[in-house]
């Protein structure tokens, strides 16, 4: 048991920013899972906690339970829709991770989490069709935002070939557009609210693509505050004890190249800003892309 737990954990570490996402949500599934077997041994109302994660409906019950709109895209209600989910963030974000960075994955699986939650309780508080079931309705699951990866990255690369089982070759814009379609037809059916999600998700997926064809990232205020998170966790180097030895020649020297090498990068920034106000972001190349975005970054 020792070794599989180690194994897992090293496989976790390696792992690709959508890798580690699917074990986040396999290893809350099972530990939701055994939590509620526990309970039920003792006879204790397990749905009640969980709700406490999930995201309803309701406002006044949303007012007291705000961190429900980023945990409840790690919540599943059953094997099956844990199985489709995780199935659909393997394969679609690895296809992400060509065109955009694991930053940009981590922020949009977010971003695109908090879209879809809003959007299902302005539906369900705004509509007269919804609002007799905002008292009892919650929201689960990581639909919202695996369809605002698919979304992104159709936006960005929208004839990307696609290959469907007993389909054959599709592109990626039109199977993007058929899952979005059937949300839109499936509106007012049973799981109304998590196609709704899915429709939230999927906007914030195309905003985020679009305005980063501009050069504005919208995820960066979520990576920033999941950074903070994660230093919070992360232990601490120790500083080594040692004696440090000035030596005024060399100071002066490393200033020098210092300042050397922060000109060539400033003017190499001008040079790329320039470009893309006079041709557009689709001219820069993928050097000037990672370029440009490492420097929105510090």
């Amino acid at each position: 048991m020792a070794t599989i737990i180690t194994d897992l954990r090293n496989n976790f570490r390696r792992g690709s920013i959508h890798i580690r996402l699917v074990y986040l949500n396999v290893a809350v599934f099972v530990l939701v899972a055994l939590t509620g077997i526990v309970l039920r041994l003792f006879n204790l109302p397990s749905p009640s906690l969980f709700q406490w994660f999930e995201v309803p409906a309701s406002l006044p019950r949303l007012a007291v339970q705000p961190w429900s709109v980023l945990t409840y895209t790690f919540l599943h209600a059953n094997i099956f829709h844990l199985l489709f989910n995780m199935l659909w963030l393997y394969w679609f974000g690895a296809l992400f991770l060509r065109f955009f960075s694991a930053k940009h994955l981590r922020g949009l699986y977010l971003l695109s989490g908090i879209c879809g939650a809003l959007l299902y309780v302005a539906a369900y508080n705004l509509f007269p069709y919804f609002r007799p079931l905002a008292g009892y309705s919650f929201l689960l699951g990581a639909s919202a935002s695996v369809l605002g990866i698919v979304a992104a990255a159709a936006y960005r690369e929208p004839n990307y070939p696609i290959q469907l089982l007993f389909l054959g070759t599709v592109r990626l814009k039109y199977l993007a557009l058929i899952v979005i379609g059937m949300d839109v037809l499936l509106i007012t059916a049973e799981n109304a609210g998590g196609h709704i999600a899915h429709l939230g998700g999927a906007i914030a997926g195309l905003w985020f693509a679009a305005r980063l064809s501009k050069g504005t990232d919208l995820t960066r205020w979520i990576n920033r505050a999941a950074d903070w998170v994660e230093s919070l966790f992360s232990p601490r180097p120790r500083k080594p004890k040692m004696k440090v030895h000035y030596n005024a020649n060399a100071d002066r020297q490393k200033d020098y190249d210092y300042n050397a090498r922060k000109k060539a990068q400033n003017d190499e920034i001008d040079r790329i800003l320039d470009k893309l106000k006079k041709s557009g972001y689709e001219s820069l190349t993928t050097d000037e892309k990672k370029t440009l975005f490492d420097a929105s970054q510090r």
